[in-house]
Order: structure tokens, then sequence, then C-alpha cells
């Protein structure tokens, strides 16, 4: 799926973020020099097994991290998109912005779909006033009939009746309040919404469908998704392109469909290997062996050789740097890739061709006159063939 691409520029880009769990020599390292770009209107996947750290990378990010996280290095710069009259900076590093200049972006500019959201909601709270209260605080200059004319417009953005803004939280289900939380976060005409595993608590057809009015309006609004799951297989359907993280650790960066159809890192080839295919022959399910590392005590070398099943000597005492691959067009962290050694087949699988982003519609142009009379009907024109369309990276 091809984003809905602005200016070139990175809207959020990360450079060497590292985020410890206390202090001095007990600190448990979660993220260790992570590097990441948004841009415009893309939807990059932040995949990985729980406890690899992507709510971590992502709460640091924006500042929402509870001691006892301690953001120890690196940047974190946004630059502000210009329909945002308050903010009047051209690039703001998030990590060391005051408290004032990061309410001014928070839900404005940058906005977040927290883990477990549904559960987000005030349960003794009409919804109306959930929104209003939002409203109110970022949009003080509003009157009450207008809050009360967006809330009701938030609610059908993503599906839902505007007359259940009097409704409570425990008269929703789930599916309609994960709804009202994503409502909630668009509430602002947001540049970035941060979504951590949104649907992981819902069945996968009222998942199906979040995420399908999810992706309808990213279209329409042209904000930019980071979108965390576990599940590499639903990023590869939805996302632009995904960063894999292992122990803290950025592993993978490619385009979505560069990754489903040919991973570089043997833990991304084994989270693909784990979800099993819709059609063609039947195979056994591999998964990934063993467990992730304790981070307070993490093994020499690649802290994923344990698991490999392509492990070699260096592995087990060299970090792997990320390394730049296929022409720059991704990266991964492992000693496989340092062109020094053969590397498997299915590591080696050549890179699927990018595909070209849909041309832009022209703009609608005044109906010509009507004829004064009747004229003969042209013959067709012979339509021209259809070109085949490149695979969506979905589930083969």
């Amino acid at each position: 799926m091809s984003g809905v691409v602005g200016s070139p520029g990175a809207l959020i880009e990360v450079r060497g973020l590292c985020v410890d769990y206390g202090l001095g020599d007990d600190a448990v390292h979660a993220v260790v020099d992570a590097d990441l770009e948004l841009r415009p209107g893309e939807v990059l996947g932040l995949a990985g097994e729980s406890g690899s750290g992507k709510s971590t990378l992502a709460y640091a990010i924006t500042r929402l991290l509870r001691p006892p996280g301690v953001i120890v290095a690196g940047s974190a710069r946004f630059a502000p998109s210009d329909h945002t009259a308050s903010v009047n900076t051209a690039s703001v590093n998030l990590l060391t912005a005051g408290q004032r200049e990061l309410r001014g972006l928070r839900w404005n500019e940058i906005a977040v779909v927290l883990q477990s959201s549904m559960n987000a909601l005030n349960p003794v709270l009409s919804i109306s006033t959930q929104f209003s209260d939002v409203l109110r605080a970022h949009r003080p200059d509003m009157s009450r009939a207008d809050r009360r004319a967006r809330s009701g417009e938030l609610l059908e953005m993503v599906g839902i009746p505007a007359d259940r803004l009097s409704s409570y939280p425990h008269e929703l289900s789930g599916g309609m309040r994960q709804r009202v939380m994503i409502a909630t976060a668009l509430a602002l005409d947001p540049s970035v919404v941060i979504m951590d595993e949104p649907t992981t608590a819902l069945d996968v057809v009222t998942q199906r469908e979040i995420l399908e009015e999810l992706m309808a309006l990213r279209d329409r609004l042209g904000f930019a998704v980071l979108f965390i799951s576990h599940d590499l297989s639903l990023l590869a359907e939805i996302a632009d392109s995904i960063a894999v993280m292992y122990a803290g650790r950025l592993v993978e960066r490619a385009g979505a469909h560069a990754i489903f159809r040919a991973p570089r890192h043997p833990y991304s080839l084994g989270l693909l290997s784990s979800f099993p295919a819709l059609h063609g022959p039947r195979q056994a399910m591999e998964g990934i062996p063993g467990s992730p590392p304790d981070l307070r005590n993490m093994p020499p070398g690649c802290p994923f050789h344990p698991r490999c099943g392509y492990a070699f000597d260096r592995c087990r005492t060299d970090p792997p740097p990320l390394l730049d691959l296929d022409a720059g067009t991704r990266a991964a962290a492992c000693w496989l890739q340092d062109g020094r050694v053969d590397v498997p087949a299915e590591l080696a699988r050549p890179a699927p061709a990018p595909t070209a982003p849909a041309p832009t519609a022209p703009a609608p142009t005044a109906p010509a006159p009507a004829p004064t009379a009747p004229a003969a009907a042209p013959a067709p024109a012979p339509t021209a063939p259809t070109a085949p369309t490149a695979p969506t990276g979905g589930r083969s």
C-alpha cells in the first residue's frame, strides 16, 4: 500500500535514541541506539515480540515515559506541519522541549492511541463529555455548540452515529470503544498518530473493519501513522515501511513489501514463518525457538544468536551494526549480510521491485455546455490494456 506522501522531509526523525530503566550499573537498556524516520502520510510499522522495546521507543519519543524509564542519549526531531498555528518553530527536539512546548504539540500535532486503549475511557463520563474535554483544553475559543458539532463529526468519521454521543463507555461494544479512542486521537487533525497495538484485544472481523476505516481516514486526512504491533503479517498489509525490533535494538528496516517477500535478518524471517499462509501447499510452522533474552543479562555478540539457526562464531562474540543493504534501500543488523560469508537462500531472495505510487486524479473541470441538437454518438475509443497489479504485501 503506497502512502500519501507530502514533502520529502521527515515529520519525525529519531537518531541514536537510548532508553534505560533504572540508573547506574543496574540499569536495563530497553532501547539501544535507535534510528527511525516517519514521513508525511506514511504508515511505519514497528514490529517485534513482547518486551522488544516497541512501546518504550514510542513513549520516549512523545515524552510519555514514566519512571524508572530514563532517556539517556539521542534526539527525536519533529518538523511541525504548516496548519498548526500554535507551533512557530521549524523543528523541535522532542527530548529537550519544555512542557509548554510539548503541550502545544501533543494532540495538536502528535496524538497517541495507547495500548489497551479501550480501557482508557472514563467510565463515569459520557462520550460527548470526553470529546468536549479535549476540545475545551486545546481549542478554548470553540463554543459549546461547536464542540458538540465537532464531537458528532468525529463519531461519524469512525462509523458511529452521532446520536451515541450521550452513551457511556459501558454501553458501547469493544470495537466501538476502540473507534472512539481513534476519533479522540484525530480530534485536532494531528500530523502524526502513534498507535500502540490498537486492535490486539478485538476479534479479527472487528480488527479488519477498524483497520480499513483507519487507512481510509489516513488517505483522506493525510496524517502519518507509527503503528506498533507484534503481528508482522498484519503490518505487511497496512504499512508502507517496517522496522523490526529485538531486545531493544532495531535489527531490520525496509519497505513492507520487501520485508514480507525478501527478509534479510533471521529474526524477521522467523516472525514471518510463524504465520500460516492462506494459499498454497501446507507447510509445517517453524516459529522461533527459545525466548527473548533477559535484558539484565544480555548474551555476548548478536543478541539473537542463541535462537538463530544460522549463527556462526562471529555472531557469538561481535554485536553486528545496522548494515546498509540493497543500494541503501534497507538495513539489517546481521553478519550474514556483510559480504564475507555465503548467505542462505531464504535470506538472499531478490528484493521485489518497488510499486509505483497511484497517479493523482485530475482536478474536476467545469461541465461542457449541453449541445443544442443531439449528435451521433462517437465510436468508443479502444481501451488500453490494464497493467498487471503488483502484490500488495498481504498474506500469501
